[in-house]
């Protein structure tokens, strides 16, 4: 059982501050990796998740990406820090919780593609102006500040 699981053990559905961290994957032609979630149901997100115990938000970003997707995230970047009233949510199960979510950025990864069936249902490169417009809001505003604040391609996109 991990550490979100022994909370809500003890506490119910009552709401928590949990921190997590999710990743924008860039890859060599400039796109934007997104994973097809099966949990919120038909939406695109980013690779993330919540801490466990004695973790630094960068071991979290790390074990996520290896997690969800089989890749290895060498360097790391921070875009931003997210809190506050706007990342309130309830769960799917009545969980009610409040969201601090450190956002990360990499171009510097290893490894092939792999779906973890338990948490996705595929995955895809996207060119920044062909996001879906099924996804995550809050993975949106991530992608929106990157894009803003960090992007650089000197490739041309296609």
């Amino acid at each position: 059982m991990g550490y979100v699981e022994e909370l809500r053990a003890l506490v119910g559905h009552r709401p928590l501050i949990l921190v997590g961290a999710v990743t924008v994957i860039v890859d060599n032609l400039g796109r934007l990796l997104l994973e097809e979630r099966k949990y919120p149901k038909d939406k695109w997100g980013l690779a993330g998740g919540l801490m466990e115990l004695g973790e630094s938000t960068e071991d979290v970003a790390r074990r996520e990406v290896l997690e969800e997707t089989g890749l290895r995230v060498n360097g790391l970047h921070l875009i931003n820090i997210y809190s506050g009233p706007n990342h309130f949510a309830i769960a799917e199960n009545g969980d009610e919780f409040y969201t601090v979510t450190a956002a990360y950025y990499t171009d510097d990864y290893e490894g092939e593609l792999a779906v973890d069936e338990a948490e996705s249902l595929s995955f895809q490169f996207f060119y920044p102006d062909e996001l879906p417009a099924n996804m995550v809001g809050s993975h949106r505003l991530v992608i929106e500040d990157f894009l803003a604040k960090h992007y650089r391609l000197e490739l041309p996109l296609k």
